[in-house]
């Protein structure tokens, strides 16, 4: 684009095709999709073939929610380069559209790019876990985290892998190396809480969930975590009234928390509905 300003552009100032692109980025860093869109279409105007117009509008696309409408730009985007990053969104974009047997193979080739590329081992190593395939997950997750030492996410999803495989002894070493990048991810405090509750270290999982808790206030699951290891450690109106903060709030959130607690090796059950009812509901001291 040689002359003309596009629309939205501040001070109605004269620019290039990649200036303007440089306006579209902005916004999709800035999380407004939608001028992100519209700014890269103009650029698209007098360029079709504009491989980061196509790309930013891809991009624009999926942060939208419009994960269809995103493969054409990004497949042509992708056409005839070696780009990891674009072929991880166009991944992205095939497998939220439910074309998860295309998303695959692009996300291997993206693996093996060089540069090697974070986030595209992110993406197989979660479509791998949709998949049940945590074996190759796990396997994938490894190789990312010697390309992408300082990403969190990735020891994060292993560490989840691990879980499933019931490795929870290497989970919990996963989890600590995402830790170690990020202390406050609530993905890997709970994600390590869990490890260790399955490992029987009751005390040492309650409080990596207190820690998780304090940031995830609302999250049940993690009440309900809680509410098991303090059963187990003893400390049991402790661990009633996690039941009773995992309870509150939605009417299947009662249902749930009455059932797990009746399910505990140190739990309750109660013959009448509404002596459950006055238990689960009794307010702290």
């Amino acid at each position: 684009m040689a002359n003309g300003p596009l629309p939205g552009m501040p001070g109605g100032v004269a620019t290039r095709g990649d200036d303007a692109v440089q306006f579209a980025l902005a916004a999709l860093n800035g999380q407004r999709p939608q001028e992100a869109e519209r700014l890269a279409a103009e650029v698209l105007k007098a360029d079709a073939r504009h491989v980061r117009a196509l790309h930013i509008i891809g991009c624009a696309l999926l942060m939208q929610g419009r994960a269809e409408d995103a493969i054409a730009p990004l497949e042509a985007a992708a056409r005839g380069r070696h780009d990891p990053e674009i072929d991880t969104q166009l991944a992205v974009a095939l497998r939220r559209a439910g074309r998860q047997d295309e998303a695959l193979p692009r996300l291997k080739r993206a693996t093996k790019r060089q540069p090697p590329y974070g986030p595209a081992f992110r993406e197989l190593g979660s479509l791998l876990v949709s998949l049940e395939r945590y074996d190759e997950a796990v396997e994938v997750l490894d190789r990312g985290i010697a390309a992408a030492p300082m990403m969190s996410e990735l020891p994060i999803q292993q560490g989840y892998a691990l879980l499933s495989l019931r490795k929870c002894a290497e989970a919990q070493a996963a989890f600590a190396r995402a830790l170690a990048i990020s202390p406050t991810a609530p993905d890997a405090l709970f994600g390590m809480a869990r490890a260790l509750q399955e490992l029987g270290s009751n005390q040492a999982a309650a409080e990596y969930f207190r820690r998780y808790l304090a940031v995830a206030p609302g999250d049940q699951a993690a009440w309900l975590h809680l509410g098991h290891c303090l059963l187990e450690l003893g400390q049991i109106d402790a661990g009633y009234d996690c039941f009773r903060a995992a309870a509150r709030g939605e009417a299947r959130r009662y249902g749930v928390a009455l059932g797990s607690l009746a399910a505990a090796a140190r739990g309750r059950f109660w013959l009448k509905q509404s002596d459950a009812a006055r238990f689960m509901r009794r307010p702290k001291p």
